[in-house]
């Protein structure tokens, strides 16, 4: 295999891991704008923290999803460097290797929620809205 099919496959890996990243972007974006949005109509409710619980859970999924790809973008790197190429096109064994499965991906998920990237703005958010939803009741 050339260093050509392995230069393609950290091409279309590398594109779909900045996309996962920009619309982990949108969803924070979405979040900020619907809680700024309940704020001023209604102020918080259990409905709005529940909401952001669940962009924030939305967004670690999508984290995660992007976590699966870097392994294999450092391996493909790693052998470009060492010009090694046996190794082009193994995404899907190399996924297939690190996936989780039951407590483990929802643990996973959890792992991701906590990174600071993810948890920006949502940690703050919910932190608004509870303080406003418990001076409110």
């Amino acid at each position: 295999m050339s260093t050509q099919g392995l230069g393609q496959e950290w091409s279309v890996l590398q594109n779909q891991f900045d996309s996962y990243e920009k619309y982990s972007l949108i969803i924070k974006l979405i979040s900020t704008c619907v809680s700024i949005f309940a704020f001023l109509l209604t102020g918080a409710s259990f409905e709005l923290l529940l909401l952001i619980i669940l962009l924030w859970g939305q967004d670690s999924i999508w984290k995660t999803f992007q976590s699966r790809i870097e392994p294999r973008l450092m391996i493909i790197e790693k052998h470009l460097a060492e010009e090694n190429n046996q190794c082009a096109f193994q995404f899907n064994t190399q996924y297939l290797e690190n996936s989780y499965k039951g407590k483990a991906l929802i643990f996973e998920y959890l792992r991701q929620s906590i990174r600071p990237t993810v948890a920006f703005p949502h940690a703050i958010i919910f932190l608004f809205a509870t303080i406003q939803f418990v001076t409110r009741y």
